[in-house]
């Protein structure tokens, strides 16, 4: 019986050809699969800019290849987009030393120089310097018919003949690409500030579980690459999750009290940032299946230790589900599939419902629309919130508590001190956080001891956010005061 990527030979003169090798049908049906994912959903726009996300890891180095063979002359159906590449260092935040990450830099440099790809290589220290617009949604621009993508596509091959009639051959997408990443002084990574990546082990340290840390780590990095592609000029986000990761994503998920959020999780595509979609064209390959392709046609990868690096099983809700899915998949085959066929039928809530996240309030962290009921509401989550808010209440009078922000919301001054001296005291400063989260994100929070060690930018948001409401609340005050008092005179 034939093998993956056995060699048949040359054949003999006058002999028909050779049937077609294993190697070659399994690429063929890998690079399909990639292609069909973006081909079905039609999200990428011909020369759109597509930023991506590179870990090092297996997942997401295959997609990085797809990409760079899609986007070649030789290929039969060229990709049509403008790609670059982004790497995020979070040793700081793994425990790692200076000397292991520049030695783990020195693997990564390489390999994003040989993609000829513009690429960018940040620390995950950076977010101490991220500004507040980070957690704002930009207006998003309405998704295209097909009809439109027709048409965008029919305009960019007839701008490419325009181009090749003028000058000879039509460039390649690689040649659209700007210069060679070496003569770009923005694709040089700075080395982290010593005060930054202390404050960052400072936080992480700070953290109680490892299940509180991978979803913190997750988020930050999320808000970073974010800030990247917006200051670049990316509106696509690519990102390596296989389709065995998304089945334990989702299953990780149910169990941290994201359900409600499934759909942007775990789908293709993730709109809920607004101007920058994530999306997820490997969704459809496992991880035996890019584990072949890497190995069979070389794909370069670099192993960069994770937060649960050589953690038990029991250590975290995440290794805990990732050993129960791996393991029910080798007595029974189906159940990645089973469970990623599951996901494939969540669908995302209308743009105007309570669980779009295009109106309301968002969450402060991950973004998405808050899923928690009103502390009054008769709910378990309600009463719950209510006896918590109680217990939390300060007990200060209310004509007090109505008196507008003093000057001890002063930017030096802080989180701790800005929202809980004085007049600015209204409950506790971990309640005026947690009411802007999701449930989920209050879980984890809870494993946070202080507030202080968290990002300025995520603590000035959360102020604005809080002033902001406290105003709103002012100015419906006065006009029912006005409305009574205009009733009374009548």
């Amino acid at each position: 019986m034939c093998q993956v990527g056995e060699d048949y030979g040359e054949p003999a003169p006058g002999e028909p050809p050779p049937a077609p090798r294993p190697r070659d049908c399994f690429k063929a049906f890998y690079v399909h699969k990639f292609r069909a994912m973006l081909g079905k959903n039609r999200l990428i726009f011909p020369g759109e800019k597509v930023l991506l996300a590179w870990s090092g890891g297996p997942s997401s180095s295959s997609m990085v290849w797809q990409v760079l063979e899609g986007l070649s002359q030789d290929s039969a159906k060229r990709l049509r987009f403008v790609a670059g590449v982004i790497f995020v260092d979070e040793g700081a935040a793994c425990g790692q030393s200076l000397e292991e990450r520049s030695k783990t830099l020195a693997e990564v440099k390489p390999i994003l120089q040989a993609t000829g790809f513009p690429w960018h290589v940040v620390a995950l220290e950076e977010v101490f310097s991220l500004p507040p617009s980070v957690l704002w949604c930009s207006a998003q621009e309405p998704v295209g018919s097909e009809g439109a993508y027709k048409a965008a596509v029919d305009s960019f091959l007839q701008q490419q003949h325009v181009l090749g009639a003028g000058s000879g051959p039509g460039p390649t997408q690689g040649e659209e690409q700007p210069p060679q990443p070496p003569l770009d002084p923005q694709n040089l990574a700075r080395p982290p500030a010593p005060a930054q990546t202390e404050a960052l082990s400072q936080l992480f340290c700070s953290v109680r579980t490892l299940t509180a840390k991978e979803e913190l780590l997750q988020t930050l990095r999320t808000h970073l690459i974010l800030h990247m592609a917006r200051a670049h000029g990316y509106s696509k986000v690519m990102t390596g999750d296989s389709c065995t990761r998304l089945a334990i994503k989702l299953m990780t998920n149910l169990a941290l009290g994201r359900g409600a959020f499934l759909a942007w999780d775990t789908g293709f595509s993730d709109e809920r940032h607004g101007d920058v979609v994530v999306v997820r064209p490997m969704r459809d390959h496992t991880l035996k299946e890019v584990a072949f392709y890497n190995r069979l046609f070389s794909v370069p990868s670099v192993f960069t230790p994770a937060v649960d690096t050589k953690a038990p099983e029991k250590a975290s809700i995440h290794r805990l589900m990732e050993a129960f899915i791996l393991r029910l998949q080798t007595q029974f085959p189906s159940t990645v599939s089973t469970v990623y066929r599951t996901s494939e039928k969540l669908v995302k809530g209308p743009r105007d419902g309570p669980a779009a996240g295009d109106s309301g309030p968002r969450c402060l962290l991950c973004m998405c629309a808050l899923d928690v009921d009103a502390a009054d509401s008769a709910t378990a989550f309600g009463a719950q919130t209510s006896s918590h808010l109680s217990q939390m209440q300060s007990p200060i009078p209310l004509t007090e508590t109505r008196t507008p922000p003093g000057p001890c919301c002063s930017p030096g001054v802080g989180w701790a001190q800005r929202c809980g001296q004085g007049a600015c005291r209204r409950e506790d400063p971990q309640t005026c956080i947690e009411e802007q989260l999701c449930y989920s994100c209050r879980v984890n929070m809870k494993d946070l001891p202080s507030l202080d060690p968290l990002p300025p930018y995520i603590l000035a948001e959360a102020q604005l956010r809080t002033h902001r409401a406290w105003g709103l609340q002012e100015i419906r005050d006065c006009l029912i005061e006005d409305s009574d008092d205009e009733a009374g005179q009548s």
